[in-house]
C-alpha cells in the first residue's frame, strides 16, 4: 500500500499544477468571451482581461489556444486605437475651439512646439518637447492636458534668450571641458552631454560651493538646455571672438547608437515631428 501511495501522490504532485494552470485559463477565457459577446467592444476592460489571459496561457502549450489569445489581442488593439481615435477627436475639438491645431494621429500628436504622447490603456499620457519629458504620465482629462500645455508654453516657448550671453557661456563651459582633458579634443568635439554638465555646474554660485547639497543646488532642466540650443540657432547666431580670436560653433549629428542612448546625445526638435539627435559640440577657431 506504501507503493501505490506513493505512485498516486507522484501524479497528483505532476497533475496539480497543470491543473491550477488550466483553471486560470479557463477562467481568463470566461473574462474574455464575455467581454466578446458585448455589442460595443470595452477597450480598457479587455486590455486588463488579455494581460491574465496572455500570463495564464504562457503555461501551456496549445495551437488553439494560442489561436485565441491572438485573436483577442488584436480585437483588444484595435478597441484601444479606436478609443485612442476618440479621445484624440476630443483632444483636437478642444485645441481648435482656442484657434490652436494638433497634427499627427495616435498614440502621438503634435499640439505647437510640443508632443503628446498618449497610453490608452493606462488612460495616461505625457507632453513632451522633442524627445525631452516635460510631464510625469498625467490623466487623460481635457482640461488637465490643456493646463499642463498652457504651463509648458510659458515654461519652454515663451523663454528669452540672451543669445549672445549663451554663447559666451557654452564656449567657456567648453574650454573647461577642453582643458581637463590630457590631449586637446579632436576636432574641436566635446559630447553634448558632457558639456551640459559642465555648463549647469558652471551656473552654481557661492553658496553651493561653500554647501554643497540639494538645496543649494541651482537646477539647470536639460529640456531648457535644449530649448536654448533651439534659440541659438533659431538666432543666427554662430560665431564669438575671444582674446582677438574667432571661435565657430558646430553641432555634430548622433550615430546611430550614440542616437539610442540619452546619455549621449540629445535630440534638437526642429518644425512639427521634425528634428534630429546631436551627439557634440564643437568650437572651431578662424
Amino acid at each position: 500500500m506504501e507503493q501505490l501511495q506513493q505512485a498516486l501522490q507522484a501524479a497528483q504532485s505532476e497533475l496539480d499544477p497543470q491543473f491550477k494552470t488550466l483553471r486560470g485559463i479557463i477562467s481568463a477565457l470566461k473574462t474574455a468571451t464575455r467581454l466578446a459577446n458585448d455589442e460595443k467592444a470595452d477597450a480598457i476592460p479587455m486590455h486588463k482581461a488579455l494581460m491574465k489571459l496572455e500570463a495564464a496561457a504562457a503555461g501551456i502549450s496549445n495551437p488553439t489556444l494560442d489561436t485565441a489569445v491572438a485573436t483577442f489581442a488584436a480585437a483588444t488593439q484595435t478597441a484601444l486605437d479606436n478609443l485612442a481615435y476618440d479621445f484624440a477627436r476630443d483632444l483636437r475639438e478642444a485645441f481648435l475651439a482656442r484657434g490652436e491645431t494638433v497634427d499627427g494621429r495616435p498614440p502621438l500628436l503634435g499640439i505647437g512646439p510640443f508632443t503628446f504622447k498618449i497610453d490608452i490603456a493606462a488612460r495616461k499620457g505625457q507632453w513632451f518637447y522633442g524627445r525631452e519629458p516635460l510631464t510625469g504620465m498625467i490623466p487623460l482629462s481635457l482640461k488637465g492636458i490643456m493646463q499642463h500645455y498652457d504651463r509648458q508654453m510659458k515654461r519652454i516657448n515663451e523663454r528669452d534668450l540672451d543669445a549672445e550671453a549663451f554663447l559666451q557661456e557654452l564656449f567657456k563651459a567648453w574650454q573647461t571641458r577642453a582643458n581637463k582633458r590630457s590631449r586637446a579634443p579632436v576636432g574641436g568635439r566635446i559630447n553634448i552631454i558632457e558639456l551640459y554638465a559642465e555648463f549647469t555646474m558652471g551656473r552654481q554660485n557661492a553658496r553651493f560651493w561653500n554647501a554643497p547639497s540639494r538645496s543649494t543646488f541651482k537646477d539647470y532642466e536639460r529640456e531648457l538646455f535644449v530649448r536654448d540650443l533651439v534659440l541659438l540657432r533659431q538666432s543666427g547666431l554662430t560665431s564669438l571672438t575671444v582674446d582677438d580670436k574667432t571661435w565657430e560653433i558646430r553641432l555634430g549629428v548622433a550615430t546611430k547608437s550614440q542616437a539610442e542612448q540619452a546619455s549621449r546625445s540629445m535630440w534638437l526638435p526642429a518644425v512639427g515631428f521634425d528634428g534630429e539627435y546631436y551627439s557634440d559640440i564643437i568650437f572651431e577657431s578662424m
